[in-house]
């Protein structure tokens, strides 16, 4: 059975307790946060014989076939390769499914996730499935980032925003689920995986804290002129290229805030306040602007997973970085 989140409590007893289903919902919220899960326990209500309460029984014949992975009236849609498209002939099978009788009786349900990694083609052979499904069937449809779907596809289905959890619900579950970490590590990760609870539960799996430990250290050796661009690109060749840009683009924006409000509670995670506050103050704000920019567009080349050069783009930044404090 999928797992039940605290935070999701308010929004499960609304989205469960309908006594009229849409046909498409459209789930959409910040990663790491248990949206698909959500999406799981609500698939499984829908296809449950005798469901108990808000939630599905677990013993129908309907529960067996769905733990086991083998329910006929459940259909999954998901890019075949991890961080890849969802290609139009999957599309293409999935309206084939729709348009079927359901084989138990009951509803037929849907999960597409993520639905934004759906190119343009795929999208449009959606549409018609989400205009007139057939039958009683449900759509559940996952979305991290829903600025990247069409409007068509939005404007069809209830949309339900699944919000990120408070910071003190976040550290309380956090801290079952991580009991070896102290609280200050949970916090600084949770900071990491900007508020999600269930991201800074895959960060400390791979290792983000001693990651972060060394780009830092690098950052200021790098400013020091004790390293260059060139071998901290080398040392940091095995750390996720979208994470060093997320540090980044967060460190240029608080030098940028620093300058603006010379506050000096918001400097952001301990290990860099002193740098960005050197940085801040040695630094034109046209400067920071310019990097700033320069980033963000760096970074969305790297989310789309554009064809580039790691070592070189990551010593492009540095050569930007090292030059921020030089003369105003």
């Amino acid at each position: 059975m999928a797992e039940a989140y605290p935070w999701q409590d308010s929004l499960w007893q609304q989205l469960a307790g309908r006594a009229q289903h849409a046909h498409a919902y459209l789930l959409h919220g910040p990663m790491g946060i248990g949206k698909r899960a959500l999406a799981e326990r609500l698939m499984a209500r829908l296809l449950c014989q005798r469901p108990e309460g808000l939630d599905a029984c677990g013993q129908c014949k309907s529960c067996m076939l769905l733990k086991a992975g083998s329910h006929p009236d459940n259909y999954i849609l998901e890019p075949e390769e991890a961080d890849k498209a969802i290609k139009v002939d999957q599309v293409r099978d999935l309206v084939s499914f729709v348009v079927q009788t359901a084989q138990l009786g009951g509803r037929k349900v849907v999960l597409i996730e993520p639905v934004e990694s759906m190119n343009i083609n795929a999208s449009n052979a959606l549409l018609k499935s989400l205009e007139e499904p057939s039958g009683d069937t449900v759509l559940l449809l996952v979305s991290h980032q829903t600025s990247r779907l069409l409007p068509t596809i939005k404007s069809r289905c209830v949309q339900q925003a699944c919000p990120l959890p408070s910071e003190a619900m976040s550290l309380q579950w956090l801290a079952k689920a991580l009991p070896d970490c102290a609280e200050e590590e949970r916090i600084e990760l949770l900071t990491l995986a900007a508020g999600s609870p269930l991201a800074a539960v895959k960060l400390q799996g791979q290792g983000v804290r001693e990651q972060r430990a060394l780009v830092v250290e690098g950052v200021k050796k790098l400013l020091k002129q004790q390293q260059s661009p060139t071998q901290l690109a080398e040392e940091w060749k095995s750390i996720p290229m979208l994470q060093l840009f997320d540090w980044f683009c967060d460190w240029s924006s608080l030098i940028l805030r620093y300058q603006l409000t010379q506050d000096e509670e918001g400097l952001g995670l301990a290990d860099m306040r002193k740098v960005v506050q050197y940085l801040a103050q040695k630094t034109a704000q046209e400067k920071v602007l310019n990097i700033q920019d320069w980033i963000l567009a760096q970074r969305q080349k790297v989310m789309s997973k554009a064809n580039l050069n790691p070592a070189l783009l990551l010593e492009a930044l540095l050569v930007q970085w090292v030059s921020l404090p030089a003369q105003k």
